[in-house]
């Protein structure tokens, strides 16, 4: 290795450490300057007095993108892990008492599709058969790949594959075609919300999002997602990889058409041949590269929705609680409407609760519960007044009212500790433009593949990014991809480097 097969990575969230690994492979000296004690990003985890907590994802959806990425690196990643595939990939409740059960068990989804509506379930298997069909094209031609011109893209052969992937029709839209009852339409349709979308705005090749969980099934790794998190930095450790904790950085330097080196918060620098952003996009360009055109029109984009999230430490447990569940309410488009044209919050929210104690014991004390609850919410928003500590009283109060309608009636007097995250702490917490925990910039179609914030910045050069705000996108398994990608351009770019 030379001096000149060096890189610094900026955060050490899954995109830093998976391009670290995969640039330590090649023969690379990485470097990772971490603002946080601990590895992570919005995948960390919080423990307190016995309790354990997801920060962000909890639950390991599309695992064939983690077996591609995986495999590239050499990581056996579901052998010997004590990764359990679920039974229920989550149950969901209506307002009426009504429920619906996503599983592996054909047989139950069936009876509880046509008990809500007859002849349903042919339906979802149709809705799920197309959605599928739509994922693994999407994947192969839309998410995993590198694009270097507009028409990769925008070409009369792709034009059929614009409506294929069910571009012109909004996700909601297109669900009506296979459900008549609203409940049904809700089921497949909320999860755009933790995507950071609308249903009602967001293309219906978002489809694939409920088509591929159904398909591939929901695994959970013993330990929580954060042990996807320890086995990425352990094996970039073990690679070579430096991780430095507690390293703000402040600002990139640039020389004309390139990079030169990062400065610390303690007025360090740091030089590197190349230097991959995997802090939020759009914070490195306000923040880390000032007098950027680029920050001006990145913050005229779209930007995705937040969310409330609550942690509940309860001295009881509930055995009656699945391990994921989803309490969707009635006032479903009231509701969407308040995150993405108000802001806000609604006042009876949908919300998604996750019990893992029922599958990991370490998750809890023995015979108690570590709840955790997301909440979808608008993003920061300097136009409208946003009070995120009334919010989040309204919100713990409207999740704690509908789990006693639930029936656990007696829940909040065992409640022994509780944390909350707001927009507001996530942007402090994680450098993230506006709050926007699903990442920050939102995904319509003009803010996907080409059009989304490409890899590598137009005019420096040796300057990478990684993460859910550059291509392909949010959610763990587009993050793992976004540095496979990043990977790629780079050793492709440096291939002359012995």
């Amino acid at each position: 290795m030379t001096g000149d097969k060096k890189a610094v990575i900026i955060g050490a969230g899954i995109g830093g450490i998976t391009t670290a690994l995969f640039l330590a492979k090649n023969g690379w000296q990485v470097d990772i300057y971490e603002k946080n004690s601990s590895a992570g990003g919005r995948c960390g985890q919080i423990i307190r007095d016995g309790h354990r907590f997801d920060l962000g994802a909890t639950m390991l959806m599309m695992p064939g993108i983690y077996r591609e990425v995986f495999d590239l690196l050499e990581i056996p990643i579901f052998e010997n892990r004590k990764i359990t595939s679920l039974e229920d990939l989550y149950k969901i409740y209506f307002d009426n008492n009504e429920y619906l059960t996503f599983s592996k068990d054909e047989s139950r989804m069936e009876a509880e599709h046509e008990r809500i509506e007859p002849g349903s379930f042919s339906s979802s298997r149709r809705y799920v058969s197309a959605g599928y069909d739509i994922y693994k094209l999407g994947i192969e031609k839309l998410i995993n790949r590198n694009f270097d011109s507009i028409f990769q893209m925008i070409n009369f052969r792709n034009i059929g594959l614009l409506i294929k992937l069910k571009t012109y029709i909004s996700n909601y839209g297109y669900v009506k075609r296979f459900f008549r009852n609203t409940h049904l339409r809700m089921a497949y349709t909320f999860q755009n919300i933790y995507v950071g979308q609308s249903p009602f705005n967001s293309p219906a090749l978002f489809s694939m999002v409920p088509a591929a969980e159904i398909t591939e099934g929901s695994w959970f790794p013993e330990g929580g997602m954060f042990r996807i998190v320890e086995i990425l930095r352990d094996e970039a450790l073990e690679k070579g990889v430096r991780i430095h904790y507690n390293k703000p950085v402040m600002r990139i330097t640039t020389n004309k058409n390139k990079t030169d080196s990062i400065i610390l918060e303690d007025g360090s620098e740091v030089s590197a041949g190349i230097i991959v952003a995997n802090a939020d996009l759009p914070y490195v360009y306000r923040k880390l590269l000032p007098g950027s055109i680029k920050s001006w029109k990145l913050d005229r984009l779209k930007y995705s929705a937040s969310a409330i999230c609550i942690h509940f430490g309860l001295d009881k447990q509930y055995p009656q609680l699945g391990h994921h569940s989803v309490f969707l309410s009635d006032d479903f488009k009231k509701g969407l409407d308040k995150i993405f044209k108000e802001k806000s919050i609604s006042k009876r929210p949908s919300f998604y609760m996750h019990a893992p104690a029922r599958t990991d014991p370490s998750a809890a004390p023995q015979g108690q519960e570590s709840l955790s609850f997301i909440v979808g919410a608008g993003h920061l928003d300097k136009r409208f007044k946003q009070d995120w500590d009334l919010l989040e009283k309204r919100t713990r109060n409207a999740i704690i009212e509908r789990l006693k309608h639930f029936g656990l009636t007696d829940i909040e007097e065992h409640i022994k500790f509780e944390i909350c995250h707001t927009p507001a702490d996530w942007e402090n917490a994680c450098n993230i433009s506006r709050g926007s925990v699903f990442g920050s910039l939102a995904h319509n179609i003009m803010q996907m593949g080409y059009f989304r914030p490409h890899n590598q910045h137009n005019r420096y050069k040796n300057l990478y990014f990684v993460g859910g705000s550059t291509h392909p996108g949010n959610g763990i398994p587009n993050v793992l991809l976004s540095a496979k990608l990043v990977s790629e351009r780079i050793l492709n770019n440096n291939a002359n480097l012995k």
